[in-house]
């Protein structure tokens, strides 16, 4: 079971909680900072008190729009069938957390609902905001809310991951091609596009216009820059992990192998061996299970004139019950059956059709996966 974020449950979503992380405040801190002088100028008769309160009001309501968001990805999620464990709260805004099987049409509806939920928030908080004194505290709050989560579901559609855009480029693309790690590449290369742009277009603007960018403007492009940057390359390389993972086959990372009886002796196995052209030798018990392998080592060291004597036991490792694998596995399957095993079975036997197919070790499986 997947471990839940750390912080506060403080409600539950069609049954899923809701998690406030510590981190969450420090972001509804630094949004209060940041608008603090702007309540300061629009309402100087505020005490400095009051002027901090509504600045972290503002700052609340900014992160409620977040909750919004996700609470949007997750119940489209569930209602195409996906299990959804979390929503959590963080420093660089949230995460919806859910799993189940996912098709590229799945993808692209979660990921989309999110920026469109803000879209509406921003909507409905600009009409609201027609409603009250302009001149108000209110007016600024509703007003500040409708251009941040206009914002913020217009940048999320930029076609670029780690955006939601991006997650939706990705789905048209494997739904195109059939390919989920050809729309990850994709959908990767412009999300760093869309980072160089972004901070191109926050320094570039202001000179455009004759000024020069203020070190807030270039502090907040850096930030933006990095986390949209450092997002796309998680993205790139899980795609070209999960690339070589779907490359997976025991014939290419196991060590061909052929079966003898366990009673043979040494040198019927090394004929068995060249006829067969196979490099391990497994020895099967009477009930057809692979007991042991050959240590080739051990093999190597017993001299030509005793290898009709010597049996194969004597320099064999004895293998625990279980450790056999299906050698028609491939991919993902490959991996999750050698991980299962691994812990009591480092050595498994890959075995198609009652046949001895190759010797696999967790530890080639691990060097394939890390290329």
């Amino acid at each position: 079971m997947t471990d839940r974020t750390r912080g506060w449950v403080v409600g539950r979503v069609a049954g899923a909680p809701v998690v406030l992380t510590p981190s969450s405040l420090l972001t509804v801190g630094l949004i209060a900072v940041v608008f603090a002088p702007t309540v300061g100028l629009r309402a100087p008769w505020l005490g400095t008190g009051s002027t901090i309160a509504v600045a972290l009001v503002l700052g609340a309501l900014l992160m409620l729009s977040v909750l919004v968001h996700e609470i949007a990805h997750g119940l489209t999620a569930r209602a195409r069938g996906l299990q959804v464990r979390e929503y959590a709260l963080t420093l660089i805004g949230g995460h919806t957390a859910f799993g189940g099987r996912i098709t590229p049409l799945t993808q692209g509806l979660v990921a989309v609902v999110g920026p469109i939920a803000n879209l509406l928030l921003a909507a409905v908080l600009w009409a609201v905001a027609q409603l009250v004194d302009p001149a108000g505290i209110a007016a600024l709050v509703l007003f500040a809310g409708a251009y941040s989560n206009g914002f913020v579901g217009l940048f999320n559609l930029v076609p670029g991951l780690p955006l939601d855009g991006g997650q939706v480029l990705e789905s048209i693309i494997w739904g195109a091609t059939g390919d989920r790690r050809r729309g990850t590449l994709v959908a990767g290369w412009a999300g760093r596009v869309v980072a160089v742009a972004f901070v191109v277009w926050v320094l570039l603007l202001p000179l455009a216009r004759g000024g020069t960018p203020s070190l807030f403007s270039a502090v907040w492009a850096a930030v933006v820059g990095a986390f949209l940057w450092s997002g796309a390359g998680q993205a790139l390389r899980a795609a070209r992990v999960a690339r070589s993972v779907d490359a997976l086959r025991v014939e290419g990372i196991g060590t061909r192998a052929v079966g003898v009886p366990a009673t043979a002796v040494l040198a019927e196995a090394d004929a068995v061996r060249g006829r067969s052209g196979a490099d391990a030798v497994v020895l099967m018990a009477p009930d057809g299970r692979p007991a042991a392998y050959v240590d080739p080592q051990a093999a190597n060291a017993v001299p030509v004139a005793d290898r009709a004597r010597v049996p194969l036991t004597a320099v064999a490792v004895a293998l625990p019950a279980g450790a056999e694998v299906d050698a028609s596995l491939h991919g993902p399957a490959l991996v999750q059956a050698v991980a299962a095993k691994a812990p009591f079975a480092p050595v498994l036997v890959a075995v198609r059709d009652g046949q001895v197919v190759a010797l696999l070790r967790s530890a080639d499986v691990a060097a394939a996966l890390r290329g």
